[in-house]
C-alpha cells in the first residue's frame, strides 16, 4: 500500500513493471501514463508518467498537488503503450492501493 497525506507531492509514487513471473519488462521506447480513480471508480489522475528505467520495467510518477487534494483510498495503474501500439497495464493484476490521509492544517 502506498501512503501519503493530503495536498503532499513527495515521495512520488513508482513500480517495476513485470510480467506473470516477476521479471522486470524491458520498457525502453515505450511511453507510460499513471491512472488512479477514487472509491466510487471517478478518474483522479489520468496523466504521463516518467521512466526511470526502460531496461529495469521502472516507473514513477510525480504527484501534483490536486491528485492528492482529497482523502480516501484509491486505486492506481501503470499504462504502457510500446512503440508498435500495444498496451499493457502494471501490475497485470490487482492494482496500486493508495491511501490518502487527512493532514492536521
Amino acid at each position: 500500500m502506498f501512503k501519503l497525506k493530503r495536498n503532499d507531492t513527495s515521495p512520488s509514487i513508482s513500480g517495476t513493471c513485470q510480467n506473470a513471473d516477476g521479471v522486470a519488462v524491458d520498457i525502453t521506447s515505450a511511453t507510460v501514463r499513471f491512472h488512479m480513480i477514487d472509491s466510487n471508480d471517478v478518474t483522479v489522475v489520468d496523466y504521463a508518467a516518467t521512466i526511470a528505467s526502460g531496461v529495469a520495467g521502472t516507473v514513477r510518477y510525480d504527484w501534483l498537488t490536486a491528485d492528492t487534494d482529497t482523502a480516501g483510498g484509491f486505486r492506481g495503474e501503470f499504462e504502457v503503450t510500446y512503440s508498435d501500439s500495444t498496451i499493457e497495464t502494471f501490475p497485470n493484476t490487482g492494482y496500486i492501493t493508495i491511501r490518502i490521509y487527512d493532514d492536521l492544517l
